[in-house]
């Protein structure tokens, strides 16, 4: 990794670890393998939203010519959202492809993608069925993504009948996360769900 890359990314970690949203546990940053090119990061839900109560972890990958190339960020937590891949937790998001500056910084990035969790941009997903979900039924839409969170970020929200669902296809032999996605994608139609997965 080049000297200017390195020394930037210390910099901006260190920032990150004394800025005053760490102390209020809305943002963190740690090392994974004291690698600089591989940084963990984990943003708070924010309040008002369908992952209010969440805690989602990114994966950050840093280029070798960083700050002149934008890191690589994924959520590694699930997310039902429209400009987030429920499948891989790649983030569909300007400033980490066309619109990045050398200016940004680390911090800039974690802020800018939990906002994103309160400012979705339905009419350019990253995930198409989660796209057309959020247009078409947007209480189907917040219903589901309060249940990711619950179930994959740690969130307060409960609901049974999603729960009792997807034990009715675990006990058909589907496992838990496949028939999580597939009700989620099917609108939680059990039977639309069991077609999909026999056919």
């Amino acid at each position: 990794m080049e000297n200017l890359a390195l020394f930037r990314i210390k910099r901006e970690f260190q920032e990150v670890m004394s800025s005053e949203v760490i102390t209020q546990c809305s943002i963190k940053i740690e090392l994974v393998n004291d690698n600089w090119t591989e940084l963990r990061g984990e943003i708070a839900g924010p309040p008002d939203t369908p992952y209010e109560g969440g805690k989602f972890v990114l994966d950050i990958k840093m280029p070798h010519n960083y700050p002149f190339r934008p890191p690589k960020v994924r959520f590694v937590t699930a997310i039902w959202h429209p400009n987030v891949s429920s499948m891989t937790g790649t983030i569909c998001l300007d400033i980490l492809k066309s619109n990045w500056a050398a200016a940004m910084s680390l911090r800039t990035i974690l802020l800018s993608v939990q906002s994103l969790l309160g400012s979705a941009e339905p009419d350019d997903p990253q995930d198409a069925v989660v796209g057309r979900q959020f247009l078409r039924n947007y209480d189907m839409f917040q219903m589901t993504a309060e249940h990711w969170t619950n179930a994959y970020a740690g969130g307060p929200h409960s609901f049974p009948d999603c729960d009792a669902k997807i034990q009715h296809l675990k006990d058909m032999g589907v496992e838990e996360n496949c028939a999580r996605s597939v009700l989620s994608k099917e609108d939680w139609n059990l039977e639309s769900a069991a077609a999909w997965l026999f056919r």
